[in-house]
C-alpha cells in the first residue's frame, strides 16, 4: 500500500537459523532494513516441540540480529505477550518485568534479550491475538467462519486480551522502523476484551448469530500450553494503534 519496494523470502530461500546462508542473503540483496515476520506459532505445539519453537524463535530471531549488527542493517522483530504471566490487574508496558509461562512464551522471552545483546539497535515489537481477513487460521476468522455456519464454537470467557489488527500492527510497525526507533514497543489496538467477548464483539460487527458461541472457563478448554489470564498490552511509550471496535469494522469489511 505504501509502495515501499520489499523482498518477501521464503524459508526455503533464507533459513534464518543458519548464519552463513543469511549472510548470503543479506550481501546479495543489500536491503535498506529487515523484517522478521518468521515463527513458530503454535503455542500448544511448542510445549512438545521446544527444540523446534526455540529453533525458529530464538536462534533464528538472534543469527538474524548478529547478521544485522554486521551489515550495519536496521532489523524489526516481533514478540507477545505470552512472555508476561497475567500476574496484574493494568496493562503491561515495556518497563514491566516478564516471566513467561510456556515454552513459547519463553522461547520470545530469550529472543528478545539475545536479540538486543548482538543488535542492541533493533526494534523489537510485541503484539498479541493478532488477526487479519487474509489468514484463516487466526480467532477472529475462525470464530465467524464457524458461528455463521451454525456450528459450535468454544471460547474462553476468563483469559482477557488486547487484540491486534494487522494492517494496523504492519502500518504502526513500519513508521517506527522509519522513524528509527529502537528497543522494546508494545503494539495492539486498545482494549481490554475476553477470547469469548472478541467472538460476540465480532459477530456483532459482521452481522453474526451468536446462539452457538459457548462461553467457558479457559481451563475447560484442554489447552496444553499454560497462559496468562491477563496479558493486557499498554505502551509508556506512545498509544500508535486505534481502537478494537474501529478495527474489526474494517477487518469486516474485507472479511465480507
Amino acid at each position: 500500500m505504501r509502495g515501499i519496494p520489499y523482498r518477501l523470502l521464503t524459508r526455503q530461500e533464507m533459513d534464518i537459523a543458519h548464519p552463513v546462508v543469511v549472510d548470503e542473503v543479506l550481501t546479495e540483496l543489500q536491503p535498506w532494513a529487515v523484517i522478521n515476520a518468521a515463527g513458530y506459532v503454535r503455542v500448544d505445539d511448542a510445549e512438545r516441540e521446544p527444540g523446534n519453537c526455540l529453533r525458529v524463535n530464538t536462534v533464528g530471531a538472534e543469527i538474524l540480529a548478529t547478521a544485522c549488527a554486521q551489515h550495519n542493517l536496521p532489523l524489526v522483530t516481533f514478540s507477545s505477550d505470552l512472555v508476561f504471566n497475567g500476574a496484574v490487574t493494568q496493562p503491561y508496558v515495556e518497563t514491566d518485568a516478564i516471566s513467561p509461562l510456556s515454552v513459547y512464551g519463553c522461547s520470545k522471552a530469550l529472543a528478545e534479550k539475545r536479540v538486543l545483546q548482538a543488535c542492541p539497535t533493533s526494534l523489537i515489537i510485541r503484539t498479541s491475538a493478532f488477526f487479519s481477513p487474509w489468514d484463516e487460521y487466526n480467532f477472529v476468522t475462525i470464530a465467524l467462519r464457524e458461528l455463521s455456519a451454525g456450528e459450535e464454537f468454544l471460547a474462553a470467557q476468563d483469559t482477557i486480551i488486547s487484540p491486534t489488527y494487522v494492517p494496523d500492527l504492519v502500518h504502526a510497525s513500519l513508521d517506527l522502523l522509519i522513524d528509527g526507533e529502537t528497543g522494546l514497543w508494545h503494539l495492539a489496538n486498545k482494549c481490554e476484551i475476553s477470547w469469548a467477548n472478541l467472538a460476540r464483539l465480532a459477530a456483532k460487527q459482521a452481522g453474526v448469530s451468536v446462539k452457538r458461541l459457548i462461553a467457558l472457563p479457559t481451563r475447560q478448554l484442554g489447552l496444553i500450553a499454560p497462559r496468562p489470564t491477563y496479558s493486557v498490552l499498554g505502551s509508556s511509550r506512545g498509544e500508535l494503534m486505534p481502537g478494537l471496535e474501529d478495527a474489526l469494522s474494517r477487518y469486516c469489511e474485507e472479511w465480507q
